[in-house]
């Protein structure tokens, strides 16, 4: 297996940019505790009301001013439980802290249409165990978009900027079907989690675990709530899809810009870190952040802080936010790459690159004509 190049800063430095990010995480994993739990709570609470607020003025309202503050009102909910709250309480943040019986990772259910168990296993595991190394992480081999130039060009690609905004669109269908499986047998090359056992078994396992989100999740949304509308069922129905539709557009944005851009590293496959240190390093110049208000952080359940939160996984929100300024002047100190940059500016990274991938390298232009020839 061959050894990752992650950064130019010399062996020295590197180590003590490892000894740095250990000082930090020994330090806040210390005060994790009853602080963090309570600001989780505050914040599933307001999501709860608003979820209550949102749906109540979806169904009464007979103006569009009431309906559209219906749709904001549960799109907030849908998104902070899909952020702040979910993704942080299925990384086990608070599987150790008395009193969060109702944030544990193994039992929590949130509100959105992923499986849980596939997502631990998916997520959790594989992606930030092998961030951006090819073959390992699956989210950048995710459908039928060229993530990476590790993934071979193939002339479906010229149209995937067009397929990445229809990604956004339905972005929890795409990753509920990424990570169960399912995908594998509609779109074996994207290599996610596809194993080469192509049974009928395996088949049946995959649609099992994406069924058993899909059915009870969009039969609450797209026809129990409307149907208790009678005569005005569209008018929920067209309330609730909205509501998917903003959290998944917002959520891919979020996404989107923390694994890819021009800046970003990524890696062949086989790449190990070799250390500690250099697996940290590994995980800085894969990886960006992106700068916005408070309010908007909480509604990317600060994924804005995207290296923070891959150096340090299990750490509640508001612990990601207050460490930032530390772990950048840790990497300016010891030269390791630190990007950041606007929403809008990484987004426009974003597209730059797909556009990028979107043809082939030289080489392979070079092959594909001689493989014609």
């Amino acid at each position: 297996m061959q050894t990752a190049t992650v950064s130019a800063a010399p062996d020295d430095r590197i180590e003590a940019f490892g000894a740095a990010i250990d000082r930090i995480r020994e330090r806040v994993e210390a005060e994790i505790g009853a602080e963090d739990l309570a600001y989780l709570k505050k914040v599933d609470r307001f999501s709860r009301a608003m979820e209550i607020a949102g749906r109540l003025l979806i169904h009464v309202s007979v103006e569009p001013v009431g309906f559209g503050a219906g749709v904001v009102a549960l799109w907030l909910h849908k998104q902070l439980q899909a952020t702040e709250v979910g993704h942080t309480v299925l990384h086990g943040t608070f599987d150790k802290i008395d009193g969060a019986d109702a944030y544990r990772s193994k039992s929590f259910r949130w509100q959105t249409p992923i499986d849980e168990e596939s997502w631990r296993q998916t997520h959790n595991i594989r992606h930030h165990g092998f961030t951006n190394i090819a073959g390992r992480d699956p989210d950048i081999h995710f459908g039928p978009i060229r993530w990476t130039e590790h993934t071979p060009y193939h002339p479906r690609h010229r149209g995937q900027l067009r397929k990445a905004l229809l990604l956004m669109a339905h972005f929890g269908i795409g990753i509920n079907l990424q990570y169960t499986g399912l995908a594998d047998f509609l779109e074996p090359e994207g290599q996610g989690d596809f194993t080469g056992d192509r049974s009928l078994a395996t088949f049946r396992a995959s649609l099992r675990r994406a069924m058993r989100k899909f059915v009870p999740y969009y039969g609450r949304e797209l026809v129990l709530f409307p149907a208790l509308a009678g005569p005005f069922w569209w008018k929920v129905l067209l309330g609730n899809w909205l509501t998917e539709l903003m959290r998944d557009a917002y959520s891919a944005a979020t996404i989107y810009c923390g694994h890819v851009g021009e800046d970003v590293a990524d890696y062949p496959a086989g790449t190990r870190a070799g250390s500690r240190a250099r697996w940290y390093v590994m995980q800085v110049e894969a990886t960006n952040d992106f700068e916005v208000p408070l309010p908007m952080s909480i509604l990317c359940g600060a994924l804005d802080r995207q290296i923070e939160h891959h150096l340090f996984p299990r750490f509640p929100t508001n612990r990601l936010r207050e460490v930032a300024p530390e772990v950048r002047a840790a990497c300016e100190a010891h030269g390791v790459r630190y990007h950041t940059d606007s929403w809008p500016g990484t987004l426009r990274k974003v597209v730059r690159r797909l556009r990028q991938l979107s043809r082939p390298t030289a080489r392979e232009a070079v092959q594909r004509i001689r493989a014609a020839a």
